[in-house]
Formats: structure tokens, sequence, C-alpha cells
């Protein structure tokens, strides 16, 4: 026989409302008869349904996690941290892939508020330079918390993490000048993004500062996927005067880039040479030494999920908070200028 709560009171000789408040910790309840009723609980080896629960208290211990590519490593280790430090307040995580289409995060945003969440992190799509109303007010007629992470909603006033892509990028492309190149390919993130643009400013930043100029010939619009990274590496390759290096603003792009300069017989950096944006672990792990700007992508989920326990415990004091956390630059010897000087890179 299943147990139930008005099982539980006839027990315990009080009422199902009482059963109620001490199950759900809301009301004021006696601490002897308190006491009474989760003996009884014990003893009946009761677990109360979550549903239930969620139904009397019109909320759940349960946050919604949005992301756009639950492939790329970088969103991989934002949601282990985010789990990390849910896991420590004993909260729930529904999580959702929309592969950055506005209308299956819609869907997503739907379905979370019938499952009535407490809160929401999201990495919104790639609305950041247009208005969309219908994405807007779906945000903020859910009512709730919600903290961005490496993503803008334009006209919004949401709380945030973010990451200085433009310092990032200006580390990166400076690191690569200091090496003694002159000629720097650029693959570019989603330009309607606004990390995107960001760390093209860095790159562009880093150029001007060093005295050299933009040649438009070696900027390549990629799109943050390995196909992209892939496909200009190989455009760049052959080229006349082919740049000496190449900056890759992914972990994705950096994984086409080596593929495509490996496919045409060349290394790195004796023929050509490579600096990435966001952790490549998994390509050092096996001795390959890529250079890369270490987006802290970890910290980047705990301090998102920081910040939404704050707003859930805070919820009279609403303090809109947006940090911004610095990039490091780690050199493996990939940005080295090329030994090789063929025509092809000359310098």
């Amino acid at each position: 026989m299943s147990v139930t709560i008005s099982h539980i009171a006839k027990v315990a000789g009080v009422s199902k409302t009482t059963v109620s408040r001490v199950l759900n910790e809301n009301g004021y309840v006696k601490e002897e008869t308190k006491e009474k009723i989760l003996k009884v609980i014990k003893e009946l080896n009761y677990t109360p349904s979550a549903i239930a629960r969620s139904l009397s208290t019109n909320k759940t211990n349960t946050i919604g996690v949005i992301v756009p590519d639950i492939m790329n490593p970088f969103f991989g280790e934002v949601i282990k941290g985010i789990s990390e430090e849910a896991d420590s307040h004993n909260l729930n995580i529904i999580l959702f892939d929309t592969d950055d289409n506005i209308k299956k995060e819609l869907k997503a945003l739907k379905l979370l508020r019938e499952q009535r969440i407490q809160g929401i992190i999201i990495t919104p799509t790639s609305v950041e330079d247009e208005f969309n109303s219908e994405y807007l007010s779906a945000l903020e007629s859910l009512g709730i918390p919600v903290v961005l992470v490496e993503g803008h909603v334009k006209y919004s006033n949401f709380s945030g993490v973010f990451m200085d892509n433009i310092k990032g990028a200006y580390q990166g492309t400076e690191a690569l000048i200091k090496a003694g190149h002159k000629n720097i390919g650029i693959i570019t993130g989603r330009m309607k993004t606004q990390s995107a643009k960001d760390r093209f400013i860095g790159y562009k930043k880093a150029l001007a500062f060093h005295g050299l100029n933009l040649k438009e010939q070696y900027v390549f619009y990629g799109d943050y996927r390995q196909e992209g990274g892939y496909k200009f590496t190989k455009e760049m390759l052959k080229m006349e005067e082919r740049p000496t290096a190449i900056f890759a603003c992914s972990n994705l792009m950096t994984l086409g880039c080596i593929k495509a300069i490996y496919e045409e017989g060349l290394k790195i950096p004796e023929d050509i040479a490579v600096i990435g944006f966001d952790n490549l672990d998994m390509v050092n792990i096996i001795g390959m030494n890529i250079s890369y700007i270490n987006g802290p992508a970890r910290e980047i989920g705990v301090r998102s999920m920081k910040i939404l326990i704050d707003s859930l415990s805070n919820k009279a004091h609403k303090e809109i908070k947006k940090i911004t956390l610095m990039p490091k630059l780690v050199l493996k010897g990939s940005e080295k200028y090329p030994k090789a000087k063929t025509k092809k890179g000359a310098k």
C-alpha cells in the first residue's frame, strides 16, 4: 500500500495541513508535533512526490540551463561548473541544447515555464544584433531570475557572467606578433554574437597597436563550428601569399584548422603557426602543443549559479549583477614563426 499524507496525518493524530507544513517547511508547527510527524514519516518510509510538492508550493527545486551547443567543450565546462554549485545547494538541473536555433530556444523556455522551475541560466542564441520582441517577452514573462552566460539580449537588463573577449583576442594576436608574424589570418566566430565581435576587435587592436595594417584578405568570417575552421583554413593555405599564422576564434574552429593543415602535409609551427580561443586540452593531451586563450568556462558556470542562488534567496532585493572574468593566454609553442620559408607564407 502506498503511503499518503492522509495516512501520515491519521497515524500522527494531526491534520493533513500540519503534515503538509512539515513536508514543505512552510508555516508554523510546534517542535513537539513536528518531531512526532517526522518520526511517523520515517517509520512508514514515506518519500514525498516531487510533483505533488511542486503543486502545493507552486515551485520545484529545479533550475533550467539552456546552451546553444552541448557538443562544444566550452559549454561542457560551463555546465560542469553550474552542476557542481547546484549540487551543493540541493538543486536539480533541466538542460536544453538549442543548436543555436531561436525556435528551439523559445520552445525550451515554454517547457521550462510549465515545469515551474525556480530560475534559468542561459546562453542566448544569436539575436544580439536585432530586437526580437517575442524572445524578450518569453524571458521576461517567466517571472523568475534569469542569468545570462556569454551572451546578450538586446534591450534587456538581466544579470550575467561574461568573459573579456577583447582582452583575450588581443593577447593571442599580440603573442603572434611578438613571435615575428606580420601576416596573421583570423577565423572569426558568428558575427551576430557579441563575443565574436569582441574577439575581432581585440585582433584589430593588437595589429594597430603594433603598427600593422588590417589585411582584409586574411579575415574569414566563421561560425564557431569545426567545419568552418576547416573550410577557411583550406582557403588560406591555397593563397599565393598565405598568412604565416592563423588565429582561430573558438576551440572547435581550431580543431578544423588543425585538421586542414595536416591534410595538406604541413606541420605546426614549422610551416604555419596557430593560436586558438578556449581550452584545447583535448588536443594538447596527445602532445600537439597548440597555444590558446583559456576562457574560465567552469568558473563562469560556478559564478552564474552563485548569482542565481543569491537571486532566489533575496527575492525582495533584485540586484542586477554583471561579472566579467579574465581569460588567460597559454603558450605551448605553436605561435612560433615558421622555419620553412617557402613562397607561400614567406616573410
